[in-house]
């Protein structure tokens, strides 16, 4: 495989706006874990928009550690409760997430909730077209990409303690109306294509109402590469997971990775086109084809619309995760004017 630079996993010194007390957060662990020396390092990944994560170095190991930002946020945003939950239950199941540790919700250590998990070596590629991959292994890694997706999806939420995580059944009307009123706490701006789905959106629900666990944030950017190898060692952030529809994860891994902004992109030898991608997913789970497709992708880009536009009002109260943030401003418009043309035809 050829190598790359463009990976997302360098770290950088604290943010101003994301200090903790090393030495507070130091005690709290060795109370509560084994392995913790005397000393502590703290380092920020460089990127993500929503939860601050720390790369945290003690006892001669290397952890992660998630927590939400501070500030005032959007209700049921930044949920690291529920990354930390699901994560610890599949832990039982051949998924492959990091290994998770303990779960603090006591907001006088750090301020507000985290947890932390295992730091799991490999690539998190800053380009979800992985230009610096052969074709090849292109070709491979969206193939495992997508087999890591099915199998997850044929998780027996049940089993595993998650039969509470969410409300089976009704799905894409309960996330309508959520991303729905995210995006009006968060709205800065009059965008009439927003508008027009937030109408469009109910009355179009498609009839399947099946139910799974979903990821709810899943692409290639989510997940961490083999350092050699073109397959996922582990899938990341998991903050947006629940139960829910299968094909709202299929459907905003195929918008997320193929679409930018709107428009279709176009591919590098070896990555799936649209059908091929589609095709794929339904061979790995029996299904005879997705009749209401286009759909799928017009909520997921409503949606994405407004998680930037969270994201961009993040950015300017001062409290986002990223300096990035304030350049979001047109992200939500470019999404929402793409979805309504698709709707219109």
């Amino acid at each position: 495989m050829t190598e790359t630079s463009a990976y997302q996993n360098e770290t950088i010194p604290v943010r101003e706006a994301h200090r903790l007390d090393g030495e507070k957060l130091r005690a709290y662990l060795a109370d509560n874990m084994d392995g913790i020396g005397d000393d502590i390092a703290l380092h920020q990944f460089a990127v993500g928009q929503s939860n601050p994560t720390y790369m945290v170095t003690t006892g001669g190991r290397e952890y992660v550690l998630r927590k939400k930002p501070p500030g005032t946020l959007l209700p049921s945003a930044h949920a690291v409760d529920r990354e930390y939950r699901i994560m610890t239950a599949l832990g039982q199941t051949p998924a492959p997430v990091p290994k998770t540790y303990l779960l603090c919700e006591d907001d006088t250590v750090l301020g507000t909730a985290f947890f932390i998990m295992d730091k799991v070596d490999g690539r998190v590629l800053d380009d979800q077209f992985a230009p610096a991959f052969t074709a090849e292994d292109r070709s491979a890694v969206y193939e495992h990409l997508l087999a890591v997706l099915a199998d997850f999806h044929s998780v027996d939420y049940q089993a595993v303690g998650l039969e509470s995580f969410g409300r089976p059944g009704n799905y894409y009307i309960r996330q309508i109306n959520r991303w729905t009123k995210q995006y009006v706490a968060s709205q800065t701006d009059d965008i009439p294509a927003m508008d027009h789905l937030m109408k469009w959106l109910p009355e179009h629900v498609p009839d399947d109402d099946t139910t799974t666990l979903v990821h709810g944030d899943y692409r290639l950017g989510n997940a961490i590469v083999h350092p050699t190898q073109p397959r996922i060692s582990a899938v990341l952030d998991w903050e947006l997971s629940t139960l829910g529809h299968p094909l709202a994860d299929l459907a905003y891994s195929y918008v997320a990775c193929f679409m930018g902004t709107g428009e279709v992109l176009e591919l590098l030898p070896g990555l799936p086109t649209e059908d091929d991608f589609v095709g794929r997913y339904c061979e790995l789970t029996g299904r005879g084809g997705i009749p209401d497709w286009t759909f799928y992708k017009v909520f997921q880009l409503f949606r994405l619309a407004a998680i930037v536009q969270g994201v961009y009002k993040r950015g300017l109260d001062g409290i986002a995760s990223s300096a990035k943030a304030v350049t979001y401003g047109d992200k939500c418009r470019l999404r929402a004017v793409a979805a309504w043309a698709m709707v219109e035809g």
